[in-house]
């Protein structure tokens, strides 16, 4: 694994090359906003994960995770932060990060949430193919209008693909997509996708749910649904047909 870790702490950094160390991975460190988005972009397509700290010197954390989110749509982002507020959690992740860790931390908490994280995102790697969707016949979900591959992490509604899906944003539709019409509890959606024992607020559903929206609605008619009270469902009887 081809890991930055963004942290102006070199405390922290050096107690975290120990660890990666160990796990074999490779490891790079990036101690201010600015630097952090010039290594990434050197490589944008290299990477497999990054950990973001908010609070950096020269560009902060979400401006950083911003930038980052341009160059590379479905990196895994997790987001450190120091900061007791909720808001600023749920606000990271509405930037694009796919998880956080508040600090301080154990060190073998974050790599339990980087293993789970990178699993996710690595069934996601595959030889592109040249096939149309309609050619695709191995769909894991299937309804009238929307297909899901889980090998190739490729979905598509009315025969358009929703494009850009991070790896949290994928298991959260097929997760809905699964069985349609069928209403999940923001409690249900964190312990089903979420795959470790999880301490977020409820929020974090809603921030994913969001910025899935936004991507499903560059493909098509909305399928992703609020039931007020209770949580969301997925329900696509209202596409039409091509």
């Amino acid at each position: 694994m081809k890991l930055l870790m963004i942290e102006d702490n070199k405390s922290v950094s050096e107690m975290m090359a120990m660890f990666f160390k160990k796990e074999k991975w490779d490891a790079h460190f990036a101690y201010d906003g600015n630097e952090a988005v010039e290594m990434f972009n050197e490589d944008a397509n290299g990477w497999d994960m990054v950990t973001l700290d908010l609070n950096l010197p020269g560009k902060d954390g979400m401006q950083v995770s911003a930038e980052i989110r341009k160059a590379s749509p479905t990196v895994p982002i997790i987001m450190l932060t120091a900061r007791d507020s909720e808001s600023d959690q749920v606000l990271g992740l509405e930037m694009g990060a796919d998880d956080y860790v508040t600090k301080p931390f154990s060190p073998i908490t974050l790599i339990a949430r980087i293993k789970a994280l990178h699993r996710r995102a690595d069934l996601g790697k595959t030889v592109p193919t040249t096939k149309p969707a309609d050619a695709v016949s191995d769909f894991d979900v299937q309804t009238d209008h929307f297909k899901l591959n889980t090998k190739t992490r490729e979905a598509y509604l009315g025969g358009e693909q929703i494009q850009d899906l991070t790896p949290k944003e994928f298991d959260l539709l097929k997760t809905l997509a699964q069985k349609p019409r069928q209403v999940f509890s923001r409690e249900q959606l964190l312990q089903l996708v979420w795959d470790y024992e999880y301490y977020g607020d409820e929020r974090t559903v809603d921030a994913h749910i969001k910025k899935l929206r936004q991507k499903i609605e560059k493909a098509g008619p909305q399928v992703i649904q609020t039931v007020w009270g209770v949580g969301y469902k997925f329900d696509d009887s209202e596409v039409a047909a091509k």
